[in-house]
């Protein structure tokens, strides 16, 4: 199939969206389609370069979240090229810019529009005007507006599906959580991330890697660390990227006198993650805006356990302490993270082993990519059927 993915984000912008296309597009091209990414401009990426398949739109950076882009302009060439592509189905991203160009150009050339729903936006309504001028209401009409007439929708967990049922999307919808590349975190480095750091090797280290915004609730990680110094008394916590939240950890972090065990490394590449996790004892998060939590499935292949946020979705993911602990207060958090820093799990036991088999392969690229082609199939015969039901669809 010829497939044009529609996303705001991409490559080199960091962030789960951008790792899940990246995700998809290689995995969908190894099983024989032929992927095209019609993105926005980027500051990083200069407009005489070459980049393979990837059609970029002039755009500006996005009204209070300043380090992503809309799109200006691009409406009708992106029809043009779509159509001289040949595009079978248009895969959109985003609910904005991107997305409508995507909409608009699945309905001139006639083709189905699959979408996937990747933001809790209720989860980020403070981003505007400090939530005094977007209301959960605004949210539910505009996803509404937007899953209006799609082919399919779809939903990277069953948070994201009850709520969008609950927002009352009629569009068919199918559960198909983001797979991971299994290869790239179960290979052991080389690479020294607690000697670049300044890490003790002995040193029980607790990771937190996600985009330091307020509702990844990083403070209340920052927060809880001294009472799991008071059990470990010689713990670390490195906080892995960047984003508007970053200066007001950082004050956080001195002004609770925890300089000395905690680090910010910044943004990272994530070609270079596997060796954050590698060096690492447990996975922390308390953040709950996650629509799946794609750092929690990469720590996991790469044998690290995680403590996070108790909800449906979580407590289904880690069925075994083997691969880690959901919690509900702080109580619960300090106990599962101390328990892991002062008892490392070690994942190559035969049990283990089986037991973290079983869940990376339901949370392949593989599996992801087969699950995502079958769903295009699948509205691709309903949208001929829907034209001449007495097509012959093969």
């Amino acid at each position: 199939m010829n497939v044009g993915i529609f996303t705001d984000t991409y490559f080199p912008q960091v962030s789960g969206v951008a790792t899940s296309i990246r995700t998809l597009k290689n995995e969908l091209e190894r099983q024989g389609n032929q992927v095209y990414i019609f993105t926005t401009t980027d500051p990083h990426v200069d407009k005489d370069t070459y980049e393979r398949n990837i059609f970029r739109f002039s755009s500006i950076p996005f009204i209070s979240f300043t380090d992503r882009r809309i799109a200006v302009r691009g409406l009708f060439q992106a029809y043009e090229i779509a159509k001289e592509l040949n595009l079978d189905i248009v895969h959109t991203q985003t609910e904005f810019s991107m997305g409508i160009i995507g909409k608009f150009v699945a309905k001139n050339l006639n083709i189905p529009c699959i979408h996937t729903y990747h933001t809790m936006y209720e989860d980020y309504l403070h981003y505007v005007a400090n939530g005094k001028l977007l209301k959960p209401v605004h949210v539910k009409e505009g996803t509404l507006a937007f899953c209006y007439h799609l082919s399919g929708v779809i939903a990277p967990s069953d948070r994201v599906l009850d709520k969008l049922t609950d927002y009352g999307v009629k569009s068919q919808m199918r559960i198909i959580p983001t797979g991971i590349d299994i290869g790239m975190y179960t290979q052991r480095l080389t690479a020294d991330i607690r000697s670049t750091y300044q890490i003790p090797e002995k040193a029980p280290l607790m990771l937190s890697i996600s985009r330091l915004a307020y509702e990844k609730n990083l403070s209340q990680v920052v927060d809880w660390m001294p009472k799991i110094l008071e059990q470990v008394p010689n713990a670390m916590l490195m906080i892995v990227g960047d984003g508007p939240a970053k200066d007001d950890l950082m004050a956080q972090v001195h002004q609770l006198q925890l300089d000395q065990h905690v680090v910010f490394t910044g943004e990272i590449s994530n070609d270079h993650v596997n060796a954050f996790y590698r060096a690492a004892d447990v996975f922390v998060s308390a953040s709950e805006s996650e629509s799946q939590g794609l750092t929690y499935i990469e720590a996991m292949a790469a044998g690290l356990p995680v403590v996070v946020t108790a909800s449906d979705y979580t407590n289904n993911l880690l069925s075994s302490e083997t691969l880690g602990s959901t919690f509900e207060n702080a109580d619960g958090y300090v106990e599962a993270v101390t328990r892991y820093l002062q008892s490392p799990i070690e994942n190559d036991t035969a049990k283990a082993h089986g037991i973290l088999q079983q869940k990376l392969d339901a949370i392949s690229a593989e599996t992801f990519g087969k699950r995502v082609i079958d769903f295009y199939r699948s509205v691709t015969v309903e949208q001929a059927l829907s034209k001449d039901p007495t097509a012959n669809i093969d």
